[in-house]
């Protein structure tokens, strides 16, 4: 008589437990090998790269162009480098941002996002565009009158205004198009930042901080069907405008 077969022993709750957790792990490692090694594959290489963004007059338009189609032939469709877009376009003080998106199997589109002129520092020959963060665009090209001036003669050396320019600079920046275009200046004194209106009526803004909300209620007070004309309009508290004077007719602003 042949002797019973020996029963294998079933595995402890402890050893199934285990093989639970690290059998997952385990392909999700796997996973994450390959996919490091595809997103760098040749059968991924982006060919095909278009830019959006770049103005008409954007100095050194075609070179940041060109600087940005050769760091997205750098990559694949997997793995896009925002790092390598950004040092291509860190040459060109007019690029506020730049991003990219994928287009399988081989293509990227690169958006570029410009900075907005809104004064000009100095004059004739030496005059400066500059952007709404202090941002000096050296370069670009602007007619005359098209933009307010700051108070400041001539354009620092270094890349960014600092003090009080900053602060005009930031002011503008925050006005609406259809009341930039009616800005002559900006000047600072003693009480803060005074925007001049082309018609000669004063914003005294106090200081930057709040501008955006400090222009919105200036174009509340140019926009009241029952003012028709007056010399300042306080806004230090958006809250709390202040008006005085009959001396200026207001701005038609849309």
């Amino acid at each position: 008589m042949s002797a019973p077969a020996a029963a294998l022993p079933r595995p402890s709750a402890a050893r199934l437990g285990r093989l639970l957790i690290v059998i997952p792990l385990l392909g999700a490692s796997l996973a994450a090998l390959y996919f490091l090694w595809a997103r760098d594959a040749p059968l991924f290489a982006v060919d095909d790269v278009r830019v959006e963004g770049i103005g008409r007059s954007a100095p050194g338009g075609e070179q940041l162009r060109r600087s940005l189609i050769e760091s997205g032939r750098e990559m694949t469709t997997l793995h896009v480098r925002s790092d390598l877009l950004r040092e291509a376009a860190a040459r060109f003080p007019l690029v506020a941002s730049v991003s990219a998106e994928a287009d399988f199997p081989d293509g990227l589109t690169v958006r570029v996002v410009e900075r907005r002129p809104v004064a000009v520092l100095g004059d004739g020959a030496d005059a400066v565009v500059v952007a709404g963060d202090g941002t000096l665009l050296r370069g670009l090209a602007v007619e005359e009158g098209e933009l307010p001036a700051l108070s400041a003669a001539n354009a620092p050396r270094r890349e960014r205004l600092a003090g009080p320019r900053l602060g005009e600079a930031q002011i503008l920046g925050a006005a609406p198009d259809a009341l930039l275009s009616h800005v002559d200046g900006v000047a600072t004194d003693s009480g803060g930042p005074v925007v001049t209106l082309a018609n000669g009526i004063e914003l005294l803004f106090g200081t930057p901080w709040r501008a955006a909300e400090k222009w919105r209620a200036a174009a509340a007070v140019l926009a009241d069907p029952g003012l028709t004309a007056l010399d300042y309009v306080d806004l230090s508290s958006p809250h709390r405008v202040a008006v005085g004077g009959a001396g200026h007719y207001l701005p038609v602003v849309p």
